[in-house]
């Protein structure tokens, strides 16, 4: 039997959140440090090649069955369209990271937990928000605009990203391609596919369509890779496209996709720490006041409201 979905996101969904969080804040900084021998979304073309194989053999080990007569009718279409979404999520992500800094992307990244918040709960009754929920995300969504704001108007990276606020604006629409996609994972009978090949669907079209993106923005294809662009590019294909996007799969099956998505807001922070550890990218006290608005929207978003007692009739 299926197992039941949960209506809060316990310790263990938690603790699994925070990994894959502040490994995807990490991997931000890391494709952009890549980007010196591999063009972005070259990078993504490998990444979910590889990822695309690991996921299969995944599902072979596991006795999934991958041919479309094991799938609900109609199915297929879903997840084409939702593998779409990712691909054209991925492809603003890693073509945005040229014209702005990794931490202020991820910030406009995560934007997908507004779109999911606003659309879900229109299909999805049980994933709506109540009182002080919306409260923290009216606090999430000030902290994201204090960031936007900062870089609509002045982009702290000055003459180093004089296209900063066109990066800004790939990394918002990477936020609502993603929120897209977990809307049609899980209101459509996609939702009814087994996790691992939602997976495989969204990898297997990014590593399709991704390569025509990158011939199409004329970038450099070579193999010629040093030990550390190997890693990195392996890093992000077994860690963050199989390891993270499996978990993350797997929980949107078994907890609620509001609380979870408003939650991964700690993404950017985790980028923000790395990006000035690593890239010596600056801290800027708007962003960091963003980043206490949105950890405040995330404590509310996710509070349990008091169990109340009833007395029972005499």
């Amino acid at each position: 039997m299926p197992t039941p979905r949960k209506s809060h996101l316990d310790p263990f969904a938690i603790a699994l959140l925070l990994a894959c969080c502040m490994f995807w804040g990490f991997q931000q900084v890391l494709v952009k440090a890549t980007m010196a021998e591999v063009p972005p979304v070259f990078q993504a073309c490998l990444r979910f090649a590889v990822s695309s194989l690991a996921v299969a053999t995944w599902c072979r080990w596991r006795g999934v069955r991958l041919g479309l007569g094991s799938e609900p009718a109609g199915a297929w279409r879903f997840g084409l369209l939702a593998g779409a979404l990712f691909a054209a999520e991925f492809a603003c992500i890693h073509a945005g990271l040229q014209y702005t800094l990794a931490s202020r992307l991820t910030v406009f990244l995560y934007s997908a937990p507004f779109w999911v918040a606003l659309l879900l709960p229109r299909f999805v009754p049980g994933e709506r928000l109540r009182g002080w929920q919306w409260l923290g995300l009216g606090c999430a969504f000030a902290g994201m605009a204090l960031a936007m704001g900062e870089g609509l108007f002045s982009h702290p990276a000055g003459s180093a990203y004089p296209l900063g606020w066109f990066g800004d604006a790939l990394g918002l629409l990477a936020g609502l391609m993603w929120g897209l996609t977990t809307v049609v994972i899980r209101t459509t009978s996609f939702a009814r596919v087994a996790p691992e090949k939602q997976l495989l669907y969204q990898v297997g079209v990014s590593a399709a369509v991704l390569p025509v993106v990158s011939w199409a923005l004329g970038e450099a294809w070579t193999l010629d890779f040093s030990a550390f662009a190997a890693g990195s590019l392996l890093l992000q294909a077994l860690v963050g496209g199989f390891v993270s996007y499996l978990a993350w799969m797997w929980m949107l099956a078994h907890y609620p996709a509001t609380r979870m998505s408003v939650f991964v807001f700690l993404t950017p922070v985790f980028a923000l720490l790395f990006g000035a550890w690593w890239l010596g990218e600056p801290l800027s006290a708007g962003l960091l006041a963003a980043m206490a608005l949105v950890g405040t929207g995330i404590v509310l978003v996710n509070r349990q409201p008091a169990v109340q007692t009833q007395q029972l009739p005499a």
